[in-house]
């Protein structure tokens, strides 16, 4: 029985240890009726997969929004359906498929919440854009409707000077306006 337990526990781990590491996107696709608005990522960043004790997974990577670089963690909650997790108190499902011998993944989320659909596909590789790997499973994305490639592929040290760079101009940010008085207030009125 403690055998039987062992190789058990030792199949899960073999498996959090195959898709764990850092992915690059090489492309997306997204369902174009529920996001009509939807252009496509200009920049996307790796996102690194951490095998947690429990059997869950974290996800983590850097988003660009409106400039500026914030770090985004997700914890993906294991489900009885192998492949299958949950995130964001079971308000999104998280498919993960490994393609054999390639080196790549399809990431794959749904939105479980009510009025807020949305489904997304993700094509992973472990290599960046600066050291491309082929996927001999997956055919070159074609320039279709939902379906994007993004322009911009970042690495880790993009990454770091992204995330380095926005909390350097934060700081400096807090430590003008703790400096400076607010508008409208002059020397005489301090």
């Amino acid at each position: 029985m403690k055998s039987l337990f062992l190789t058990i526990l030792l199949l899960g781990l073999l498996s959090a240890l195959q898709i764990t590491g850092t992915w690059y996107t090489k492309a997306f696709v997204v369902d174009k009726s529920l996001v009509p608005d939807w252009k496509g990522p200009r920049k996307v960043f790796p996102v690194t997969v951490t095998a947690l004790e429990d059997g869950s997974w974290e996800a983590k990577t850097t988003l660009l929004i409106k400039g500026r670089c914030l770090e985004k963690k997700v914890t993906l909650q294991k489900t009885e359906e192998p492949g299958r997790y949950s995130a964001y108190h079971g308000k999104k499902l998280v498919y993960i498929e490994e393609l054999p011998e390639s080196h790549h993944c399809i990431f794959y989320c749904e939105s479980q919440d009510p009025g807020k659909k949305f489904r997304m596909g993700k094509l992973m590789g472990e290599g960046s854009s600066e050291t491309p790997v082929s996927c001999p499973m997956v055919p070159t994305p074609q320039k279709t409707p939902g379906t994007a490639v993004p322009k911009h592929v970042h690495t880790h040290r993009h990454t770091h000077l992204c995330l380095t760079h926005t909390h350097a101009h934060t700081r400096a940010q807090e430590e003008d306006a703790a400096v400076t008085p607010p508008s409208g207030l002059g020397a005489e009125d301090k």
